[in-house]
């Protein structure tokens, strides 16, 4: 199982980077979402 979990990692290796910047674009994104009603006022 865990040579399984490695090799379907390895094939998808570039797609899961792209998620995992996608996810952290959302966070930032998300994160200064919460701070303008502070920063307005």
């Amino acid at each position: 199982m865990a040579q399984d979990l490695k090799a379907a990692v390895m094939r998808s290796r570039e797609t899961l980077l792209s998620d995992a910047l996608g996810g952290a674009a959302l966070a930032l994104l998300f994160v200064g979402a919460l701070s303008l009603p502070r920063l307005v006022m």
